[in-house]
């Protein structure tokens, strides 16, 4: 039985030309600044969000704590979502290693705007943490962040001399989705991470963004974590191939995504979240059936699914072909879950 999995988009395999550019990449010791591959990734990167400067670090999770570690800073609060990444999925390094208090807001899907921060903002007292930062999410469960709700976050935290950090794990999907450049994303917020690893289909790394001053600082604090890593052009020349020739084919993804929601929708025992199907990320339930349980079912029939909460994931992603997801809407529109009440 041939097995099709949509857990993540993280699960893809460099193709053979990736592969080709990683071994031919010309390499030096990163850690001295010499290698020129790496070089002229993070020139790359900075150029397309618009940002002084960028540096290759191993993962999202590490650029999003970096920026946490440098603009939030020991002792202060964040302001971010409930759901966001940097609570639920990076093991609580914001509090334990940034030393910053998270400040969970719930919000529709996860999409934050100016006024979810009316009277959440502390300053100047003693015994109070201070609030210096925001966190936005970009895209956020697939969905993609609205400017106008980034342009009245950006007035807000001028107003309240506040920084703001985009975590744009998958931004290109933004992108491709929207028509909105990166940069223009980009210039709503001071710090970006975005991952290479995800949609773009390179094995390892992301990218992060800002001005010359925080990059230089980055650097200290990306070695303080262990992140000083020395011929990574290797891994560079993957991040280079996946930003020239794979951003525009994401389109793929969502159309594939779309295809299997639509699909999921017409079964009757699914209850999907159309609206929220905006990019390679689709979300369903099965009433009456915990999500577990479904995961279990749909995988004896072949189809790698995920969970968060009681909601089923599915991801698209550059490995699934029209095939792969003709013969995944085949098997769903079969389906027939047991235990239904």
């Amino acid at each position: 039985m041939k097995r099709y999995d949509l857990r993540s988009d993280t699960i893809t395999k460099p193709t053979d030309a990736m592969r080709k550019a990683m071994a031919d990449a010309e390499v030096g010791d990163d850690v001295y600044r010499e290698d020129p591959t790496t070089n002229r990734l993070e020139h790359y990167a900075a150029e397309l969000t618009g940002k002084e400067k960028a540096l290759f670090v191993s993962s999202g999770s590490m650029g999003n704590l970096i920026s946490l570690y440098i603009n939030g800073g020991r002792s202060n609060e964040v302001l971010t979502a409930a759901n966001s990444h940097i609570i639920q999925h990076e093991i609580g390094s914001v509090a334990a290693i940034a030393g910053v208090l998270p400040i969970a807001i719930d919000a529709p899907r996860g999409v934050l705007s100016a006024t979810d921060f009316a009277g959440k903002v502390k300053s100047g007292a003693y015994d109070m943490a201070t609030t210096t930062l925001i966190e936005v999410e970009n895209t956020i469960g697939g969905y993609c962040y609205p400017l106008e709700n980034l342009e009245g976050i950006r007035d807000f935290a001028s107003t309240h001399d506040l920084k703001v950090h985009m975590d744009g794990a998958r931004v290109f999907n933004a992108q491709v989705a929207t028509g909105i450049p990166v940069k223009t994303y980009a210039k709503y917020v001071d710090t970006l991470t975005f991952c290479l690893s995800k949609g773009l289909g390179a094995p390892v790394g992301s990218m992060l963004c800002g001005d010359a001053a925080f990059i230089n600082k980055a650097l200290t604090v990306r070695k303080m974590l262990g992140g000083g890593m020395r011929q990574t052009g290797i891994l560079a020349a993957a991040g280079l191939y996946a930003l020239e020739r794979q951003v525009n084919r994401l389109s793929e993804d969502h159309e594939h995504a779309k295809a299997i929601a639509k699909t999921l929708a017409k079964t009757g025992w699914a209850d999907v979240d159309m609206d929220g199907v905006q990019t390679n990320i689709l979300f369903f339930t099965v009433p009456s059936l915990g999500a577990q349980e479904v995961v279990r079912q749909l995988a004896s029939k072949g189809v790698l699914a995920n969970t968060e909460g009681q909601n089923i994931r599915l991801v698209t992603n550059l490995d699934l072909n029209d095939e792969d997801t003709d013969a995944v809407c085949r098997i769903l529109a079969s389906f027939e879950p047991e235990g239904l009440a």
